[in-house]
């Protein structure tokens, strides 16, 4: 019998709901093959709790879990389901701090301008909790994101709509034309090991470890040409009555995107900035928390009304119009970093053809502004492709999969730990253990600067997989890689002394293209319905892995995500998240979920896949065939949730995929599991509108589940498992 043990982490928001349903009948279903999964708490309320074990009582501390499956990639016998967790802001950091106090966790409240000692401790232990934190730890492989050929399949039968764009449609995306990260960019292959220190006029602000071969680059964005930008994207929207957007990554960016994002704040409300300047000063407001902080600070003042009038009046005269996240709420694009997450507002732009919601609740043409030149223009070359070609057809355009550099915290999305926002004017320069300069730029005071880096053994391993894909498929491989680019010229000298060496084995078509370029390429053979492979860093991996399946399949929730672990074990990442805070909102006012958790089902079969390669164990086998099975049958039956409440939610999806995969298993060539289900199908078969009552029952109430970042457990599990009859058959598996 299996031996090897499924890791599957227990999270934030909607996914965390749907597995108070779903992990259940995965348990009973995964034990009658010998193979034990267990939940591991990498909540953000989990991670919270973890960083102040000394603070809390016994019952109330929680062991520092991310560390522990940090240690774990890096044995052969990972085997973890990574469901999507939150990528923390300070705003949503600070509510989940509050939510936990409040349940009588003694966590000290988050110091946002640390001063002493004592402060200075507890603004580095929740560091650790902001922004990407999770992913780095985990990701010890390279990324391969598909979708599989059912879920393809379906979406072409099933085509979502995509709306027209008009022939005279004005919106562009808006980018800087110099002064940005592109542009500034310098980057060197270390020639040895070597300490490297970044200094700013010789003081040292942090020092690293780096080995012989590792690609390391630094870069700045000046602060001055931002806001002039900024400020130019504002009037350019104010004559042509477009949108005024912005689209940035504050989340996994946890310190340069944030900063950006407070220039843009201070910029379009730039008269109620300069008006209550002194107020603002006195209340500790920070533009770079957004505007849903700054109301909550001056609940303290007395101009509360005042202020209030002023932000709102800019939003009504809508010169320009801005984005909105809320429109009957009056929430702003500016309202809250993590709520403008470019890779999830930047595909319903190209969906609406052009599009955003305005403050009337209408959509309305927009300019994106995305400040830096380096991703931009791959979202601007795709926006006046469809301004020039139209809206793509969902029913024939190919399949655009993705192999994405990102083991060893490759790249920029390890860089908030050596990104600073420059204190003084002077010169920021790298310098390794003797001294010897190695970049060197020249900055102002609220300069932001950072460093990155991705080590040769992650790079080689990302070819590798690269030319995998491409042999397997038959599809091109296209390297996104920009050779005006410092760090992208380096990773293209890497990509020709490490693929020749697989296509002399077996020779397959590849390209090395700029962003811009390649995306037209891509989009092109899209659009004759030809499949292609991207092959990019680990930002392009996230905002391509988004936007491809949005438009392709209608969520990126329906991608599998594979990585194959540089130890030989394995991480199966489910879909993403970044729609999870909406789900939970409706949940909570009506108990209906329309989270889909295709991501986790399509992640389970893998997960099987590995430990049968491993171990050849036919119960395993059979298991994992049956839900290859299930799989396809919910798909072609089109068990998805439906969006509104009265329809079949999330756990309404559940229980159809257990009753396919327990169909599936009565069938088998396994003639125990055969037998052993064969009584499971024919009760779920025979109760399934029964069950289904019973899941609907609930629609349209309000769910209580004792917290949103710290549900309690037996709450949630009793509104996610509210059908007495499903849960008995479940139970009942032996």
């Amino acid at each position: 019998m299996a031996e090897q043990k499924i890791i599957w982490t227990k999270i934030d928001e909607a996914p965390a709901l749907a597995t108070y349903s779903l992990f259940p009948i995965v348990k009973n279903f995964l034990k009658t093959a010998g193979v034990d999964i267990e939940q591991c708490d990498i909540s953000l309320a989990g991670r919270v709790i973890s960083q102040f074990p000394e603070r809390l009582r016994e019952d109330q501390r929680i062991p520092d879990n991310l560390a522990a499956l940090g240690e774990l990639v890096k044995k052969p016998e990972a085997n973890i389901i990574k469901l999507p967790n939150i990528s923390a802001s300070i705003p949503q950091l600070k509510a989940t701090i509050e939510e936990l106090q409040k349940k009588g966790f003694d966590l000290p409240d988050f110091p946002e301008d640390p001063q002493t000692d004592e402060e200075k401790e507890i603004a580095a232990k929740y560091a650790t909790c902001l922004g990407s934190a999770v992913n780095p730890v985990l990701r010890e492989g390279n990324s391969d994101r598909r979708a599989a050929a059912a879920v393809k399949k379906f979406a072409q039968k099933n085509p979502h709509r995509l709306k027209p764009f008009s022939p005279d449609c004005k919106a562009y995306v808006a980018y800087m034309d110099g002064g940005d990260f592109y542009e500034n960019e310098q980057s060197v292959i270390m020639d040895k090991d070597a300490t490297l220190s970044i200094e700013l006029n010789g003081k040292c602000l942090k020092t690293l470890e780096v080995e012989d071969k590792e690609l390391v680059s630094s870069t700045f964005m000046s602060a001055k040409a931002l806001r002039a930008f900024l400020a130019k994207t504002i009037e350019d929207a104010k004559e042509k009555g477009l949108l005024w957007s912005v689209h940035l990554k504050a989340t996994m960016m946890k310190v340069s995107d944030p900063i950006i994002f407070g220039h843009a704040v201070s910029v379009f409300f730039k008269d109620v900035f300069e008006k209550y300047a002194d107020e603002f000063e006195k209340l500790g407001v920070n533009p770079d928390l957004g505007i849903g902080d700054l109301l909550k600070k001056i609940e303290k003042s007395d101009k509360k009304d005042e202020i209030e009038a002023a932000l709102k009046a800019v939003v009504e005269k809508g010169e320009p119009n801005i984005a909105m996240v809320d429109s009957d709420k009056g929430i702003t694009n500016l309202h809250f970093s993590n709520d403008i997450i470019i890779d999830a507002s930047m595909p319903p732009v190209i969906r609406e053809g052009g599009k955003m919601w305005n403050k009337d609740g209408e959509l309305q043409e927009c300019v994106a502004v995305i400040p830096d030149r380096s991703y931009a223009r791959m979202y601007s070359a795709m926006l006046e492709d469809c301004k020039e070609n139209g809206q793509f057809d969902v029913a024939t355009m190919g399949h655009v999969s993705n192999v994405g550099l990102m083991a060893k915290k490759a790249e920029e999305y390890g860089s908030h730990p050596f990104t600073f926002r420059c204190a003084e004017d002077g010169v920021m320069e790298v310098k390794d253990q003797d001294g010897n300069v190695l970049m060197s730029h020249k900055v102002e005071k609220g300069d932001i600067w950072r460093l990155y880096k991705a080590k040769d053994i992650a790079v080689k391993d990302w070819v590798r997989l690269a030319h995998e894909r491409g042999k397997l498929t038959g599809d091109p491989i296209v390297f996104w890689l920009d050779s005006n680019r410092a760090h992208d010229s380096n990773l293209i000298k890497k990509v020709l002394e490490y693929l020749p060496e697989h296509l002399e084995k077996e020779p397959i078509e590849y390209h090395i293209m700029a962003p811009e370029l390649a995306m037209k390429y891509t989009v092109k053979r899209s659009r004759a319905g030809l499949n292609t492979i991207s092959v990019t860093g680990n930002v392009l991996r996230d905002y391509l892995t988004d936007l491809f399946p949005i438009l392709e399949l209608g969520t990126s929730a329906k991608m599998m995500s594979i990585v194959p672990l540089l130890a030989g074990g394995g991480l199966f990442e489910t879909g993403a998240g970044g729609s999870a805070p909406k789900h939970v909102e409706q949940f909570l006012k009506e108990s209906h979920l329309r989270w889909d958790s295709l991501g986790e089902f399509l992640a389970l079969a893998e997960s099987l896949r590995m430990i049968f390669n491993k171990t050849n164990d036919n119960k395993v086998k059979a298991l994992c065939e049956a839900l290859d099975k299930a799989n396809e049958a919910y798909l072609d039956n089109n068990k998805a949730p439906g969006r509104k409440c009265g329809e079949p939610d999330n756990k309404a999806s559940h229980f159809y995929l257990a009753l396919y995969w327990a169909d599936a298993l009565a069938n088998s060539d396994d003639k125990e599991l055969a037998e052993k289900f064969a009584s499971v199908a024919k009760a779920l078969k025979e109760n399934e509108q029964k069950i289904l009552d019973e899941l609907l029952a609930v629609e349209g109430k309000p769910s209580d589940i004792g917290g949103y970042f710290m549900p309690d457990d037996e709450k949630a599990e009793k509104a996610m498992r509210p059908s007495e009859t499903l849960n008995k058959i479940i139970e009942s598996i032996a």
